[in-house]
């Protein structure tokens, strides 16, 4: 089997499927790329049994096969070369590969592509279309929600929710959670929910094109996801995601208005000060007032700001994780951000003042104690 291909093409398709190559494959034949030619077609697989990524290009080829490449030494090749044709060629009998360049030749042992584990296919699945914006929107306001906690498995992926012609993706780790609402260029005909993992959704975000359509086809076990020529699956989070909205609190009498790039740089400058362990800020709210403090004792450091506000409701004092705020006024947009609150110990919400036409945000968390 002999093929031609351009060096820097090659590593653009290599370096997207390279991501669903584990560090630790449980079979030593996922550490390689499954190269299959059908006529002047090159598809390239990897996989880590959990996610696949497959992704084609054409080439230059005098008759069809399947290598398995090792993909390490392939990428590090392929990086060291400028831009130019390359020629591969591969023994049928031992899966001897032979690269050749313009500055030479390199060998390297492949494997029967045989022996490489099956992707799964398609099979009964609902199909739900959007565009590669909506999705990456998805993932980037939600994935940073997602627990680490292997014992909860549901909350280690995103969960999403699909109502017609409507998609929510939700994230939680018990302290914070995240519900993003998108009703513009969704199309499905089915209603439905799943669980996506962590890796996966990182990987797929970091694949997706700017403008493209995806195709997102599911069933039981596995997310199938198709744009261009690229296409990756993953297995499912088999497990029930917590009932989400039982914990969004509905009377929220106290509301606060403050500038969203104010307050972040006001709690990074305070957190610096704050108990290394529970990285708690105070928030001490009144009318038209609003003092952000922080304090540890262990090492007697401690810093106060005030800020203005709008505020409606009665004064209030809330501990809050500094860490936690700051990541979701990273992902909130707009120049203002409201802040509902009810009691010192139950969530605050924040929200958007403004948010473009069929998206919806929300953004839950938890209070910290207070000590006194």
């Amino acid at each position: 089997m002999k093929f031609s291909i351009s060096s820097s093409d090659l590593l653009k398709q290599l370096s997207i499927a390279n991501g669903a190559i584990g560090s630790n494959p449980v079979l030593p034949i996922l550490e390689d790329f499954l190269f299959t030619i059908n006529g002047n077609r090159l598809t390239i697989a990897a996989s880590d049994l959990e996610t696949s990524i497959t992704t084609s290009i054409e080439v230059k080829s005098d008759s069809n096969g399947s290598v398995a490449i090792p993909a390490k030494i392939l990428l590090e090749t392929l990086k060291q070369l400028p831009q130019q044709p390359v020629t591969f060629n591969i023994n049928d009998e031992n899966y001897g590969i032979e690269i050749t360049s313009s500055f030479g030749k390199y060998k390297l042992a492949g494997e029967n592509g045989a022996d490489f584990p099956n992707i799964p296919e398609p099979d009964s699945v609902d199909t739900v279309t959007m565009s590669a914006p909506t999705l990456s929107q998805g993932i980037s306001k939600t994935l940073f929600a997602t627990s680490s906690d292997e014992l909860r498995p549901a909350m280690t992926g995103v969960y999403f929710q699909i109502d017609f012609n409507k998609i929510t993706f939700v994230a939680t780790d018990a302290h914070k959670l995240v519900k993003y609402t998108f009703t513009e260029d969704v199309k499905s005909e089915v209603m439905s929910n799943f669980i996506i993992p962590k890796k996966a959704l990182n990987l797929l975000k970091n694949a997706l094109p700017s403008g493209d359509e995806v195709t997102l086809q599911f069933n039981k076990a596995n997310a199938f996801f198709s744009f261009g020529d690229t296409h990756m699956v993953c297995r499912l989070i088999d497990s029930r995601y917590p009932d989400y909205n039982a914990v969004i609190p509905t009377e929220n009498p106290n509301n606060l208005i403050v500038n969203r790039n104010d307050f972040q740089s006001s709690l990074k400058r305070i957190a610096i000060y704050a108990n290394k362990t529970t990285n708690q800020v105070i928030l001490n709210i009144n009318d038209g007032s609003l003092t952000v403090s922080a304090q540890d004792l262990d090492f007697s450091n401690e810093a106060t700001e005030q800020m203005t506000c709008n505020y409606v409701g009665d004064p209030i004092t809330i501990g809050f994780n500094a860490k936690f705020i700051i990541e979701m006024l990273n992902v909130l947009e707009g120049d203002e951000i409201r802040i509902e609150l009810s009691t010192p110990t139950r969530a605050g919400i924040l929200l958007p003042e403004e948010m473009p036409e069929g998206e919806e945000i929300l953004m839950l968390v938890m209070p910290v104690m207070l000590s006194n």
